[in-house]
């Protein structure tokens, strides 16, 4: 890929962060981590997998049909989903994720 061809993940935007910790599969994150290194050089700008993530799933979120419908849907808003998150921005678990 020659370095002229634009990512799907453009430039990343300056943003105020939580912090948020997963668990990924090692392939998931050598994925990842390729994915930092070519946004890098397509971009200039140094950015690894923790800084690419968010924006990612920003992206993915954003896209999807379903998810946005339901924003507009009276029972699932921003506000009760904001009050899911532990303190400190790390998600607490919740049954359908074990």
């Amino acid at each position: 890929m020659t370095s002229t061809r634009k990512l799907r993940l453009g430039p990343l935007p300056k943003a105020e962060s939580v912090k948020f910790t997963f668990l990924c599969p090692v392939e998931l994150k050598d994925d990842l981590d390729r994915y930092a290194a070519l946004h890098s050089r397509v971009y200039g700008d140094a950015a690894d997998a923790a800084a690419l993530v968010p924006h990612m799933l920003e992206a993915f979120m954003r896209r999807d049909r379903v998810f946005k419908r339901s924003a507009q849907t009276p029972g699932i808003r921003r506000e009760q989903a904001e009050t899911t998150s532990a303190p400190g921005g790390a998600a607490e678990p919740d049954d359908s994720m074990r």
